[in-house]
C-alpha cells in the first residue's frame, strides 16, 4: 500500500509515539521505552533529510487508548497503527513507511486492541 498526503496537506507524514505512563503500574506505553523510540525516529528521520514542512513530522503523544497493544505509534494520513519491540523496528517505520510511503506489515497493531 503506497499512499500519500494531499497537496494541501502542511505535513505528507505525520507520526505520533505514545508516550504516556500510568499510575500505579498500569500497562502503558512509557514502560516500553516509548520516549526512546520516539527520540530515536525522530533522529532516524532528521539524518536521512525528512523533517519539515511538506515532509514528516515527529512527535509525542498522549495516551492514544490501545495500551493493550504497547508501545504504539501511529502514522497519518493513513492512520496505520504500529506496535515495535526496539529500535530496528523503528527504523524500518521510518524507511519504509516514512520515507517510502510503505506500511509495514509485520509490526501492524491488530484492529481490536485496545485498551
Amino acid at each position: 500500500m503506497n499512499t500519500t498526503a494531499s497537496s494541501d496537506s502542511y505535513y505528507q507524514r505525520h507520526i505520533f509515539f505514545c508516550t504516556n505512563a500510568r499510575e500505579g503500574g498500569a500497562a502503558c506505553c512509557a514502560q516500553h521505552l516509548a520516549t526512546q523510540a520516539f527520540e530515536h525516529c525522530k533522529a532516524q528521520a532528521k539524518s536521512q533529510g525528512l523533517l519539515g514542512a511538506g515532509k514528516v513530522r515527529v512527535n509525542k503523544a498522549g495516551c492514544l487508548d490501545r495500551c493493550a497493544g504497547g508501545p504504539i505509534a501511529v502514522v497519518y494520513p493513513e492512520a496505520v497503527w504500529y506496535t515495535y519491540v526496539d529500535m530496528d523496528d523503528i527504523d524500518e517505520i521510518v524507511t519504509s513507511h516514512l520515507a517510502g510511503g510503505e506500511v509495514v506489515q509485520r509490526l501492524l497493531t491488530p484492529p481490536d486492541v485496545g485498551r
